[in-house]
């Protein structure tokens, strides 16, 4: 199905939706070819879809683990695996985008997050795209990642409409505001944007608004972490 959208309908850009069930992985390949059939390439791949689940790590169902696992990981994987073999390894080029989060970077305390499913997919997604950088690279193909912080996303909608929420989670950021989604589509852009003769940035985990305050102290051990993690991890020049 193709649209445009009141935003983009001066630019002449044009959007054609693609209906996927991503935990199904035998319909990820006929998508990537149906979009290969109308644009006749890719050359960027935003890895966005996800899910959560919250609930306590004795008390969290097995089904719900699979199902955020398919999703957050398992999807990533095969969706960038498939596009990979189609279209950017044999054209020695390409930019792939895995939308990760800082719950990726490190584990939560009870009263913040108990999402234990998400933490572990995300860490997943960061170190898959390292590996996938390190390995892609010589086909001119960049591997880069995104961890915001709290967001107001679909998943996080309910519980950020909650002001007392929002505002113990504005707390925790350096800027006391909890960030929305546009604030993530200029990195995005830039990202996707890279010169492929000369890429400079490969397998980089990008944090954003990434802080943590204990006792409305910065805690020493999360500063280390946003440092470490705010450094280029592999390097393609």
């Amino acid at each position: 199905m193709l649209f445009r959208s009141e935003s983009s309908a001066g630019l002449g850009v044009e959007a054609l939706a693609l209906p996927c069930d991503l935990q199904d992985a035998q319909s990820i390949a006929p998508m990537v070819e149906a979009a290969l059939a109308h644009y006749g390439r890719i050359d960027v791949l935003v890895n966005n879809a996800g899910a959560t689940w919250g609930a306590p790590a004795e008390e969290h169902p097995l089904e719900a683990w699979q199902k955020v696992v398919n999703l957050n990981l398992t999807a990533t994987f095969l969706v960038a695996q498939a596009v990979g073999r189609r279209w950017m390894i044999p054209n020695r080029q390409g930019h792939i985008v895995n939308i990760a989060s800082i719950a990726g970077l490190g584990g939560s305390l009870p009263d913040r997050m108990r999402t234990i499913a998400y933490h572990t997919t995300k860490g997943g997604v960061v170190n898959f795209t390292r590996a996938l950088a390190a390995e892609w690279g010589q086909y001119g193909i960049t591997v880069n990642a995104i961890a915001p912080g709290p967001f107001v996303t679909n998943i996080t909608g309910g519980r950020m409409r909650d002001p007392a929420v929002r505002e113990r989670f504005a707390r925790m950021l350096p800027m006391q505001r909890v960030a929305e989604p546009e604030e993530i589509k200029g990195l995005a852009l830039l990202l996707a944007s890279l010169n492929k003769s000369r890429p400079s940035v490969a397998a980089h985990a990008l944090g954003i608004a990434r802080a943590a305050f204990e006792d409305g102290v910065r805690s020493e051990e999360h500063t280390s972490e946003l440092q470490s993690h705010v450094r280029i991890s592999y390097a393609v020049f």
